[in-house]
């Protein structure tokens, strides 16, 4: 049984309804994030969702934006949760409350603290005893939290989430895992309703349909899909199945979209991120949406309809309309059910349960196109001319009792005009309707009425309890009221559609308010800013404790090193007479950059993966190596195309290799074709006798066979002079698998194609190399090097987070020298820019666009980290993704006020190997109220 279909209960549900108080509703629910926003901005912009139409937020708490290193919590001032709630509870909206563990959000870790990652025998995100006792700290801290702000005791949470997604994830036993998390939930006291979101809709595997746990979906569609609304139908009838409603949690932004999810029944109509925020500090995420490696901008912005800045977007008075047509409606829309059977040309119907119907025309063709529907017995409209606009999804009523708005007599029969508000005054209720072009609009009574066309047009009655008119859209409103024998009057307007979207308000006389569109402001504006700068030698450690590690590197978390930045220095002692010809960077991530004695090496992003990094001509590798790394972000996203995008993932690096020798060994392998099922272990061990089989480049036997599966021998002789050795593979083997003398290395990931050879050899020997093939359709266009080389020893260590980045920074500016214009940095070089801003923009704040090639900026405001950016230029820039990655926020609260006194130090590193890195001057564009 569902916890929350008692009739006690203040949230009850049922496969017909969602209801607060005994009262139905559809919660039309926007994302506010409080740790993406200052303090001194949550009732600014939870009033403005309220303003545009919605009645909810979910938010989630991030374990590790509370839980910074193991045992340490901080739930105060910017972090102090139960502020917010009680914010969000005055403000007058519901929440979703979403605790997590994990929460995606493009946060860093997923919000999952990195020092889990580091656990031995522990299993993230399942029915793993060892997680949960960790677990159960966190839900020790944050739901007694959520239990005091609960509706029904003293605030608006509706609904606790457990987890995110869980069906993206290899969770081995979602049942289970959802269950001890519910347990968790109801030791503390948590009353309302828990739920569980599918992300590609395994109900079963992101729930495990454990009892009292409500699944719910998130939608992520092309939302010009025409088949959306049929996969939508699915999910809703498996989940009246069960007696639950259909909650979308999630989905994209657009309202045309949200309408469509409410022609399928939605009762919960979550777009992701309407209110946009900033990734402060060291908490954005690394994830799979590049190639496949990317990380999210600290700007945090997917166009919903508010800015990060709080700047209100065109697709908000889209969220107010929608509003408005739910509210309309009321009890009767939020208990509708769909008609689930219309022909495919049809649109889809929403029965209204007290009565009549709400058709939605949808039309998601990039043109318009001329419509009708069925009425009873006749084609509607009758007398002008209905149009479907592209990406509009209008909703239309047809047969609805004006009973619905407590009018005893008659019935709405139809309208092709969108029914916006109805407004009831003393024997007077007014109905505005709005449309791009021609509307018409038929009222039925049963008994004798009198008409005043007014400026609308009124067509002869086919009945003599029919009133049909119709309206133009236009900049002046449209009227024609109708007189009841009871007295009562009942008004129609109609509106053109872009004035009813500015529609403010109707007052208590009935008159309609209409505002305007808010203006952008994007010109810069100058301001009085002088700069100064202070060179950095990029060999230091900007951190005071330095570790001794031994002869191999580790990765950071190991070293309870979660964010910020780490120097790593090592000693390459390499055989006398040999070149060194490079170095591998191994297993690391995310931002690496090498250093040996004062030559700089390059910058690298290898996802987790090694990387080669060629010595530049003319210089020589010096003994002493220094690696600066900076952890961009834990991935949000479990993903295995690259080691650093598991979602356990660790940072760093795991070691430096001199490279002495680099051999092309694609020639002379010894090849076998293999029949399916075959064991491989049989031919990989050193003393297998292949000497019959013929010899061919590797990957070059044709076979007409699909797929071949193939098998490739090679013997090779190690130098004696390295204690290194790795597989270089680049390029497309299809499916492939290597062994070295028998012990297999994995398969082959054209994405991170090092393999370490080391383990298994020694010098001098011979090694046996292996690869099976299983060769499919088209050819392949890999080859094989073998890299050998020296691994570097007497590692250390030391870090640095905000307040030590903060420290130097102090520190360093004691020897600032002014500079102006274009700021250029040599290859490899760093430096501290410092600005002492006014607050002469009314306390309001400013977005600063940044503009350069092979610059990396690191940039704090008055002691916060506000934006870390990566400007154009070079291979070796990742992909950005999430937000504006060439400009940062400056929140108006953060400013100190006067005309000094408000500080930037920006943190400069050139990251480019072939090319100086350049910074032109900052261009601040104002933040404007509205």
């Amino acid at each position: 049984m569902y916890l929350s279909k008692s009739e006690e209960a203040v949230i009850q549900l049922s496969s017909e309804a969602l209801r607060l108080d005994g009262k139905s509703e559809i919660i039309l629910c926007a994302s506010l994030f409080y740790f993406r926003l200052p303090r001194g901005l949550w009732k600014e912009r939870l009033n403005k969702v309220k303003a545009f139409g919605y009645n909810a937020i979910d938010v989630y708490f991030p374990w590790n934006h509370h839980e910074t290193e193991e045992g340490t919590w901080d739930f105060a001032g910017e972090k102090d949760v139960a502020q917010f709630l009680q914010d969000v509870a005055d403000a007058g909206l519901w929440v979703i409350a979403r605790p997590g563990p994990y929460i995606c959000s493009e946060w860093d870790g997923g919000a999952l603290p990195a020092y889990l990652f580091v656990k031995e025998n522990l299993r993230i995100r399942d029915n793993d005893p060892a997680f949960l006792r960790h677990v159960a700290r966190w839900y020790e801290q944050i739901l007694p939290i959520l239990k005091k702000y609960e509706a029904g005791q003293g605030g608006t949470i509706i609904a606790v989430q457990l987890d995110n997604e869980l069906d993206f994830y290899p969770c081995s036993d979602p049942k289970g895992y959802i269950s001890a998390l519910r347990d968790l939930a109801l030791q503390h006291g948590i009353t309302v309703p828990l739920i569980a979101c599918a992300g590609q809709g395994g109900l079963y595997e992101a729930s495990g349909f454990a009892e009292g746990v409500v699944p719910t979906c998130n939608f992520y569609p092309n939302d010009q899909d025409p088949a959306f609304e049929e996969k939508v139908l699915f999910y809703r009838e498996e989940l009246a199945r069960r007696g639950l409603p259909l909650l979308v949690t999630e989905t994209n932004r657009s309202h045309f979209l949200l309408r469509r999810l409410l022609s399928a029944g939605a009762k919960l109509l979550g777009p992701y991120l309407q209110a946009s925020g900033t990734n402060f500090g060291f908490t954005n995420a690394a994830n799979n949406w590049g190639n496949p490696l990317s990380f999210l901008t600290s700007d945090y912005d997917f166009h919903g309809m508010i800015t990060p800045e709080g700047h209100i977007r065109e697709e908000a008075y889209e969220g107010r309309m929608l509003h408005r047509v739910i509210q309309t409606y009321g009890a009767s829309l939020a208990e509708a059910k769909p008609e689930l059977t219309r022909s495919a040309s049809s649109p889809y119907r929403l029965a209204l349960k007290q009565g009549g119907e709400l058709l939605f025309l949808c039309q998601v063709n990039e043109q318009d196109e001329g419509a009708y529907f069925h009425g009873a017995e006749e084609v509607i409209p009758r007398y002008t001319t209905l149009v479907a606009k592209a990406n509009r999804c209008p909703i239309l009523p047809v047969q609805v009792p004006l009973q619905t708005w407590g009018i005893a007599e008659g019935t709405l029969a139809y309208a092709t005009a969108e029914l916006l508000l109805v407004k009831q005054l003393e024997q007077h209720t007014m109905f505005v309707f709005h449309t791009d072009g021609e509307g018409e609009i038929r009222l039925c009574f049963n008994t004798e009425v009198q008409t005043e066309a007014g400026t609308m047009r009124l067509h002869d009655a086919e009945a003599e309890d029919q009133v049909t008119v119709s309206f133009q859209s236009s900049e002046q409103e449209r009227t024609a009221r109708i007189h009841l024998l009871s007295g009562h009057v009942i008004e129609l307007i109609g509106m053109s559609r872009s004035r009813a979207l500015l529609l403010e308000n109707m007052d208590d006389e009935g008159g309609l308010h209409v505002g305007e569109w808010v203006k952008r402001i994007s010109e810069s504006r100058e301001v009085e800013l002088s700069w100064s700068q202070s060179l950095v030698n990029p060999l230091d450690t900007l951190g005071d404790e330095c570790l001794s590690i031994g002869d191999t590197a580790d990765y950071l978390e190991k070293h309870g090193v979660y964010r910020g930045f780490a120097w790593y220095t090592s000693q390459l002692s390499l055989p006398l007479e040999s070149t060194c010809l490079g170095i591998i960077v191994q297993q690391a991530s995310d931002v690496v950059s090498v250093y040996t004695g004062e030559t700089y090496l390059g910058t690298a992003t290898p996802g987790g993966g090694s990387h080669f990094l060629p010595i530049p001509s003319g210089a020589r590798i010096e003994p002493n190596l220094v690696a600066r790394v900076e952890i961009w972000g834990h991935t949000n996203f479990h993903d295995t195309n690259l080691p650093g995008l598991h979602l356990n993932a660790l940072k760093g690096l795991t070691g430096i290799v001199g490279v002495t020798s680099v051999r092309e060994i694609n020639q002379n392998w010894r090849f076998k074709l293999m029949q399916y099922g075959e064991d491989k272990d049989d031919y990989a061990v050193s003393d297998y006798d292949d000497r019959q089989w013929p010899i061919v480049s590797v990957g070059g036997w044709l076979s007409a066979e699909q797929p071949a599966h193939q098998c490739y021998r090679k013997q090779v002789e190690l130098t004696k002079e390295a204690d290194t050795w790795i597989l270089y593979t680049p390029g497309n083997f299809s499916h492939a698998y290597a062994y070295v003398n028998g012990h297999a290395l994995g398969q082959v990931n054209p994405l991170n194609p090092y393999l370490d050879l080391t383990p298994y050899v020694k010098a001098g020997d011979t090694a046996t190399l292996t690869l099976f093939l299983d060769k499919t359709y088209g050819s392949l266009s890999g080859n094989i090097r073998l890299y050998e080389g020296t691994a570097a020893k007497q590692w250390t260590l030391s870090s640095c987070q905000e307040d030590g980045l903060l420290q130097h920074a102090k520190a360093s500016s004691v020897g600032a020298l002014p500079v102006e214009g274009d700021i250029s940095l040599k290859l490899g070089t760093l430096s501290w820019l410092y600005g002492d801003l006014r607050d002469d923009n009314q306390g309001l704040g400013w977005r600063v666009y940044v503009k350069g090639s092979n610059m990396k900026l690191t940039v704090f405001f008055n002691g916060h980290l506000v934006g870390r950016l990566w400007t154009q230029g070079g291979a070796n820039r990742p992909t950005f993704r999430g937000g504006s990655d060439e400009s940062f926020y400056l929140p108006g609260p953060w400013f100190q006020g006067g005309e000094s006194g408000n500080e930037i130090a920006i943190l400069l590193e050139a990251v480019s190997a072939s090319e100086d890195a350049l910074l032109e001057p900052l261009r601040f564009v104002p933040v404007f109220e509205n």
